[in-house]
């Protein structure tokens, strides 16, 4: 009895020290995710807010998965060094639950990338047609288009249709160079094709949707899978520890 606990001691250590690191890796997961949902917050509002058709939690389910991975990746760390068997197997569950779901959403995000691109097609459309200058939609085409370089969704002359072109002409937001670009010209539906950039913002953003999308969706597929290691270690040393504790009495 005393040289099986001699033999099943170095493995209990090994194990521990094995879901130390990946608890740290997995605390380390859950940062990213975190600044992940804060960049989708502030940085990417404008492209978020004219994709959704709706306003949309995402960037806060990020924040908040984040979160809560950071919270019991420490959780895993304390447990590991306790040596607890029931919150190995808490911890364990918790990453059955982390892996489901990023499954799922990395699925989901996959399968419906091309819904977004159309969503993305029938809200920029309605937002250019609306457009006013002042409200957030409005502000975000602006954005958009400053920071793509872009005009219109195809092209400039869809600001041609739009309630906005009739008094104030094409939005600034479009002009290639802003020293040689006023009101005036931007109004004139001659002179304003050569004073705005030339290609559409659709192209644009749906070029990045699919460049990101399997871009994300690979992390999170990796990420995922990734809890099937945790939960086997977790699960080796809850068992081995268990096993021991009986062997001692």
């Amino acid at each position: 009895m005393a040289s099986r606990r001699m033999e099943t001691k170095p493995v209990i250590t090994c194990l521990k020290s094995l879901l130390v690191v990946y608890s740290f890796i997995f605390w380390i997961t859950g940062a990213i995710l975190l600044a992940v949902g804060l960049w989708g917050k502030f940085i990417l509002g404008p492209y978020i807010s004219l994709i959704a058709e709706n306003s949309t939690n995402a960037p806060f389910v990020l924040i908040g998965t984040g979160s809560t991975i950071i919270i019991f990746g420490l959780f895993g760390c304390f447990a590991t060094c306790r040596g607890s068997p029931w919150m190995l197997k808490l911890y364990a569950m918790f990453l059955s639950l982390v892996f489901l779901a990023e499954l799922v959403a990395g699925i989901s995000g996959f399968i419906f990338r091309h819904e977004i691109k159309g969503t993305f097609l029938r809200s920029y459309k309605e937002a250019v047609q609306n457009y006013n200058g002042q409200d957030e939609r409005s502000l975000a085409v602006d954005n958009v288009q400053r920071s793509l370089r872009c005009c219109g969704v195809y092209n400039y002359t869809s600001w041609y249709t739009s309630v906005y072109f009739p008094v104030n002409g094409i939005p600034v937001s479009c002009c290639a160079n802003f020293s040689d670009c006023n009101g005036q010209d931007l109004r004139n539906a001659t002179i304003a094709p050569s004073k705005v950039h030339q290609q559409g913002c659709y192209e644009l953003v749906t070029s990045f949707i699919e460049t990101n999308m399997g871009i994300i969706a690979g992390v999170t597929f990796g990420i995922a899978f990734s809890q099937l290691i945790g939960m086997l270690l977790a699960c080796c040393l809850s068992r081995f520890i268990t096993a021991n504790q009986y062997e001692m009495v």
